[in-house]
C-alpha cells in the first residue's frame, strides 16, 4: 500500500511541468554527453567529434600515440556507466573520473580510500564496436572524463556516452519531475536549492551497487592507484538514499537527517528513504542499539551514540512527511528499545554521559557531550510526540520526565556566559559548533534573549569560507552548518542566515571552480583549501554529500515559511521571514497534497497567497510592514481589520481550513 502511495504522489507531480524547471540541474534523459572540452595532452584529433553538440555520425577522437589523451567536461556532476563506441581493431583506452577540477589526471581517478588515488578502467579493444564499463565499475559521481590511450597503436573513439544512474526508480524522462519548487528574487538562493535537490538525486542509488569502502583503512598505494568497485547490496528495494554518490554510498542516518527533509520538499521520494531506514532497524542489536552505519559497515561493530539517535529521528522525519501511520506501529516496539539504551547512558547529573567517541567524524566526543545531549533531548521530544500518536501514555509521561533533567542539567554544567555559547563538556572550554547549533534546534534552550546570544557568537566566528567547526580541527562542516543555519532563522535572524547561504554555499561551494558547480562538498578547510581534517587523503572527499543540503529544506520552511507540524502536513503552519529579500515563490507536495507560499513586499504593503489541502488545519503567522508593528489586514478571517502584530511585529491568524487565501498587511 505505502509504494501505491508514494507512486500515486510521483506520477500526480510528474504530470505537470515542474515550475521554475530552467533551474533543474537534473537531466532530461539517462544518456549524457560531454559539453566541453576540458583539457587534452599530446597529438590529437578532432577531440570536439565526441561533444553532445557535435556527435557527428563517421566521425571521431582520434589519440594516436601511448599517453595522448582528452579530458571531457559534462559541465555538472554526473554519474554512471562509461560506454565507448570504437572504430579501431585494436589498441588500448584508459579512463580516468574526477568530481573537481584539482584531480584531473590521465593516469589516475580520484580517490574511495583513504590513500591513493583510484585505478583508470581500462579497455582492451580487440575489434571495432560497442564497450560498456562493468557493472561494478559505475562511477558514482564526476563531472570530468578523461580518455588516454595506453596502447601503443593508434585508437579512434567514434562515441562516448555515460548512462546515467542515479534515481534508478525513476523513468529516464522522469528525472526534472520535481513535486516542489523555491525562487526568490535572489538567483544565488534559487540556484542553490536546486543544488541541493539535485545532490540529494544523485547520492540515491541502484542498492545493488553500494558500498565504496572495499578498503576500511588506509592502504599501501606505492603503485601508484588502487583498485575500486561498488558491488554490495546495502538496502532491499530498488533505490537506496545513501551519503555520498561517489563514496560512502552506505547508509549513514545523520546524513539522512539533513536530506531526508530537502528530498521531501523537491522529489518527495520517500520510498528510498524507507528502503535505507528500514535497512538500519534490520540491523538493530537485541539491546536495542542501532548501527553507526548500514550495512557492510555495521560489520566493524563501530558503536555511535549520535548516529543511533539519527535512527530514531529518521523514523519520526519520514512519519511526520509522510504521514505513513502503518510505518510508525511497524516500528514503535524497535523505537522504544532504541530509546531505552539511549536512555541508560544517563547519569546521576541527569546528562547522558558518552563512552562512544564515532560521530560526524569530529573529535574527541565523549563525556556529558552538550551535541549528543541536545539531539538525545531531541529525540525524547520527538518521542512523546510518537507515543502520544502510539496511544502509549505511560512511555510519553516518562521521556517528557528525562527531558526535563537533560534540559536544566545541561544549562548548568555547560553554558559559558562569558562566551556566550555551551562548552563541549566540563573537562573543556571549546565551544563547538554542532551542539550549540543543536542547543537551539532541539528547544533545549527557550530563553530568547540565550538564543539569540547564541546565533551571534557563532556568527563571529565565521570565516570568509563559511562556518567553522573547531571541534573538527579547521574543518568546515556543511553539516554541522545546516543545523547552524537552522539555529539562525530559529533565532529570528533572518539576515544572518541567508548570509550564511550566501557566503558559504552560494560563493564558495557552489561558485569556487574547484567544486562541481553543481553539487554540494563533504567538507574542506577554514582556509578554503579543499583539505577535511578526518581525511588523511584530500582527493577521496566526496562532492556530492547529501548532508551538504541544509539550505533546500531552510529555504522553504523558513524563507517560504511552510512548516509540515503533522501527520502529512494534517496540521501545518506558514510563517514567512523575509531577511532582505522582496518575494519568494516555493511549495511542495505530500500524500495530503499540495503546499504553497507566495509572498512579495513593496514599499508599506505586504502580500501573501497560501494554499494548503482540503481537510487540514493550520496557522498563518504574517509579518507586518513598517516599523510600529501596526497594519490594516484584509484576507481570510480579517476584513481590512487595524490590528496590532506580537513583540516581533508579526500577527498570528489561527485555526485556518485547508484551502487558498490571500492576506494583504498594509502598515500604519
Amino acid at each position: 500500500m505505502r509504494s501505491l502511495i508514494y507512486s500515486t504522489l510521483w506520477a500526480l507531480a510528474a504530470a505537470a511541468a515542474a515550475p521554475y524547471e530552467q533551474y533543474i540541474l537534473a537531466p532530461p534523459s539517462r544518456t549524457l554527453r560531454p559539453v566541453t572540452v576540458f583539457r587534452q595532452h599530446g597529438e590529437v584529433s578532432f577531440p570536439d567529434a565526441l561533444l553532445q553538440a557535435h556527435n557527428v555520425d563517421g566521425q571521431g577522437l582520434v589519440l594516436p600515440a601511448y599517453n595522448s589523451s582528452v579530458t571531457y567536461d559534462f559541465g555538472k556532476n554526473i554519474a554512471g556507466w562509461i560506454n565507448l563506441q570504437i572504430s579501431s581493431s585494436k589498441g588500448i583506452v584508459g579512463v580516468t573520473f574526477s568530481e573537481s577540477s584539482l584531480w584531473v589526471s590521465s593516469v589516475a581517478s580520484d580517490a574511495t580510500a583513504d590513500s591513493g588515488l583510484d585505478a583508470p578502467l581500462v579497455f582492451n579493444i580487440s575489434g571495432a564496436g560497442h564497450y560498456e564499463a562493468q557493472w561494478e565499475k559505475e562511477r558514482g559521481a564526476f563531472r570530468y572524463l578523461t580518455l588516454v590511450n595506453l596502447g601503443s597503436t593508434q585508437v579512434s573513439v567514434r562515441d562516448l556516452w555515460v548512462n546515467f544512474t542515479a534515481m534508478p526508480h525513476w523513468q529516464a524522462d522522469a528525472l526534472r519531475n520535481y513535486s516542489g519548487w523555491f525562487h526568490s528574487n535572489d538567483e544565488r538562493l534559487n540556484r542553490v536549492w536546486y543544488a541541493g535537490a539535485y545532490t540529494n538525486q544523485l547520492v540515491t542509488i541502484d542498492p545493488r551497487r553500494g558500498d565504496a569502502l572495499i578498503y576500511h583503512t588506509p592502504v599501501n598505494s606505492t603503485a601508484g592507484t588502487v583498485d575500486w568497485a561498488v558491488n554490495t547490496t546495502i538496502t532491499n528495494g530498488t533505490s537506496a538514499l545513501t551519503d555520498g554518490a561517489k563514496r560512502d554510498r552506505l547508509v549513514w542516518s545523520g546524513d539522512m537527517s539533513i536530506a531526508v527533509p530537502g528530498i521531501a520538499v523537491t522529489t518527495f521520494d520517500l520510498i528510498s528513504v524507507r528502503n535505507s531506514l528500514d535497512s538500519l532497524f534490520n540491523l538493530q542489536g537485541p539491546n536495542g542499539m542501532l548501527p553507526y552505519a548500514g550495512f557492510p559497515f555495521n560489520e566493524l561493530g563501530v558503536v555511535s551514540f549520535t548516529y543511533h539517535l539519527y535512527s530514531l529521528i529518521g523514523v519520526a522525519n519520514f512519519y511526520l512527511w509522510s504521514g505513513d501511520k502503518a510505518f510508525l506501529d511497524e516500528k514503535w516496539a524497535g523505537w522504544k528499545r532504541g530509546m531505552d539504551w539511549a536512555v541508560q547512558q544517563i547519569d546521576s547529573t541527569g546528562l547522558a554521559n558518552i563512552i562512544a567517541p564515532a560521530d560526524w567524524l569530529r573529535f574527541g566526543m565523549g563525556g556529558h557531550n552538550i551535541e549528543a545531549n541536545s539531539i538525545l533531548f531531541y529525540t525524547l521530544n520527538l518521542g512523546v510526540i510518537l507515543a502520544n500518536d502510539e496511544g502509549d501514555s505511560a512511555t510519553a509521561a516518562s521521556y517528557s520526565r528525562l527531558f526535563s533533567r537533560i534540559q536544566e542539567a545541561a544549562l548548568r554544567l555547560l553554558w559559558q556566559p562569558s562566551v556566550g555559547l555551551f562548552r563541549d563538556n566540563e573537562t573543556t572550554t571549546l565551544a563547538p559548533q554542532d551542539g550549540n547549533a543543536w542547543a537551539i534546534k532541539s528547544g533545549l534552550v527557550t530563553n530568547g534573549s540565550q538564543i539569540e546570544t547564541i546565533s551571534h557568537a557563532l556568527e563571529a566566528r565565521w570565516g570568509p569560507y563559511g562556518a567553522p567547526a573547531p571541534e573538527a580541527a579547521d574543518a568546515v562542516s556543511p553539516f554541522i552548518s545546516g543545523f547552524e543555519l537552522e539555529a539562525h532563522f530559529m533565532a529570528n535572524r533572518t539576515d544572518a542566515a541567508l548570509a550564511l547561504i550566501r557566503r558559504m554555499w552560494a560563493d564558495f561551494m557552489l561558485d569556487d571552480p574547484r567544486m562541481t558547480n553543481s553539487t554540494f562538498i563533504e567538507g574542506y578547510s577554514v582556509t578554503g583549501e579543499l583539505h577535511y581534517a578526518p581525511y588523511a587523503d584530500d582527493a577521496r572527499i566526496s562532492h556530492a554529500h547529501g548532508w551538504a543540503t541544509g539550505p533546500t529544506s531552510s529555504l522553504t520552511t523558513y524563507v517560504g515559511g511552510i512548516q509540515i507540524l503533522s501527520d502529512g502536513g494534517a496540521t501545518w503552519m506558514i510563517a514567512p521571514q523575509l531577511g532582505d529579500l522582496t518575494e519568494v515563490d516555493t511549495g511542495f507536495s505530500t500524500t495530503k497534497g499540495r503546499f504553497s507560499s507566495k509572498w512579495s513586499r513593496k514599499g508599506n504593503e505586504f502580500r501573501l497567497s497560501i494554499s494548503t489541502p482540503k481537510g487540514t488545519k493550520g496557522t498563518v503567522v504574517i509579518p507586518l510592514p513598517g516599523a510600529n508593528g501596526k497594519a490594516r489586514v484584509t484576507g481570510g478571517p480579517m476584513n481590512a481589520a487595524a490590528i496590532q502584530g506580537d513583540a516581533a511585529g508579526k500577527y498570528w491568524v489561527e485555526g485556518l481550513s485547508g484551502g487558498e487565501y490571500t492576506f494583504i498587511a498594509t502598515g500604519l
